[in-house]
């Protein structure tokens, strides 16, 4: 429109990457990056729903000076079951009125001796990882936009994988489970753009958890991997954390559709 301004943003730099009491839902948040990126979001105000399959362990402390939003409210659920999904949106409302940021982050890689074989083996584990990486994860998206839209904001985060983009042996499950993700953000960000919810892309990379952790191991593919990064080391989980922030925060709130890879530059590596 013809002389239409931008809306004013925050009036300093450290508003832009303000969190402080945003209702936060991290789904895998028991271990690895989840567990990194809620205690994140905790150290930084928000009011955190930790969703796991699995018991929760508390929160590592904070510093004295951070802003503290309270305990975590911790819904121990499988999300690939019946409404689980619909259960943790229910308890999020409950307890704090609103949802301001989803990060999908549960996800699991399964193993099969052959993943190409007409065997009940490799159709558990395909089933298992849509299930887990796709289905539970559009539950709770697209409650998350609903209820984001009628607020008239919201930031929902999808984790997808190097997998989504890139082709890697032996595991076509958890890739084409990361690639449908890795779309289905796109729809999303399409399709409720207008009612103020962005929906972005965190792409990890070789990320140091319990799922990489026999790679991480084995010197083989531990320097395999390693060759295909700029930056001369593995990821940790709390290299995710910053990122979910910037998603979340109002720095990013002319951001939207988009992938950022967190992956010590394998995306982008040449020669």
């Amino acid at each position: 429109m013809a002389g239409a301004s931008a809306p004013e943003g925050p009036s300093t730099t450290s508003a832009l990457f303000d969190v402080t009491g945003r209702v936060v839902i991290v789904t895998g948040a028991a271990r690895g990056n989840g567990a990194a990126i809620a205690a994140g979001f905790a150290a930084a105000g928000a009011h955190v729903v930790r969703v796991d399959r699995i018991d929760l362990p508390p929160l590592p402390p904070v510093e004295e000076q951070a802003p503290v939003a309270g305990p975590p409210l911790d819904l121990t659920v499988d999300l690939v079951e019946g409404r689980s999904a619909s259960g943790v949106l229910e308890a999020t409302l409950d307890s704090f009125g609103r949802l301001d940021v989803l990060v999908n982050n549960a996800g699991v890689s399964l193993a099969c001796d052959d993943p190409y074989a007409d065997s009940p083996d490799a159709e558990a584990v395909w089933d298992r990882t849509l299930a887990v990486n796709l289905e539970a994860a559009w539950r709770l998206a697209r409650g998350a936009a609903r209820i984001m839209a009628g607020q008239g904001s919201g930031s929902i985060i999808n984790v997808t994988s190097l997998g989504a983009v890139r082709g890697f042996p032996g595991n076509p499950s958890y890739q084409a489970s990361k690639a449908a993700l890795r779309q289905l953000t796109l729809a999303l960000a399409r399709d409720f753009g207008k009612q103020g919810v962005r929906v972005n892309n965190l792409c990890p990379g070789y990320i140091h958890t319990a799922m990489t952790d026999a790679s991480f191991r084995d010197p083989q593919k531990h320097a395999e991997r390693l060759s295909h990064m700029m930056l001369d080391r593995w990821g940790m989980s709390e290299d995710l954390v910053g990122p979910c922030l910037f998603l979340a925060s109002d720095a990013a709130r002319y951001v939207t559709g988009i992938d950022l890879p967190v992956d010590g530059g394998w995306l982008a590596r040449g020669l």
